[in-house]
């Protein structure tokens, strides 16, 4: 994998390289929200992300240190994905996002019930759905 280049002094940018295109975005929100941590369930999800994208992604994320790889317990032909403590900590900015859209853009309503939660209280939200994670 490609190192990922460093933008010192330009911490929107540097940011943009990682997380900065359609995809990676989703694949993190999916490990959170949907629990989903295989290539499979990934590939799975409705967005219809293409193979060859969803292992470019699941590689630059890992590269990046937002998540790692491990044997599946279940089966040795399977990798299990998790997020590390840096992946996690991206959920405030796509919370962020997704308050963002649901403000300005036709949106679906499949996020409703999350954006109801949210604002009602988006610190309470965010702060016990990163605990949960992180004690895994």
């Amino acid at each position: 994998m490609k190192e990922i280049k460093q933008r010192p002094g330009d911490p929107v940018s540097s940011a943009l390289d990682i997380v900065g295109d359609k995809w990676s975005p989703m694949i993190i929100w999916n490990m959170i929200m949907h629990g989903k941590n295989t290539y499979n369930e990934l590939l799975r999800s409705n967005e219809g992300i293409a193979t060859n994208i969803l292992a470019s992604r699941l590689a630059k994320l890992e590269a990046a240190g937002l998540l790692t790889k491990e044997t599946h317990p279940d089966s040795k032909a399977k990798i299990l994905y998790r997020l590390t403590h840096k992946g996690i900590d991206l959920l405030p900015a796509l919370v962020e996002l997704m308050l963002w859209a649901h403000a300005y853009l036709p949106v679906h309503s499949a996020g409703d019930a999350y954006t109801k939660l949210l604002k009602q209280n988006k610190e309470a939200f965010v702060k016990r759905v990163v605990e949960d994670l992180k004690k895994k």
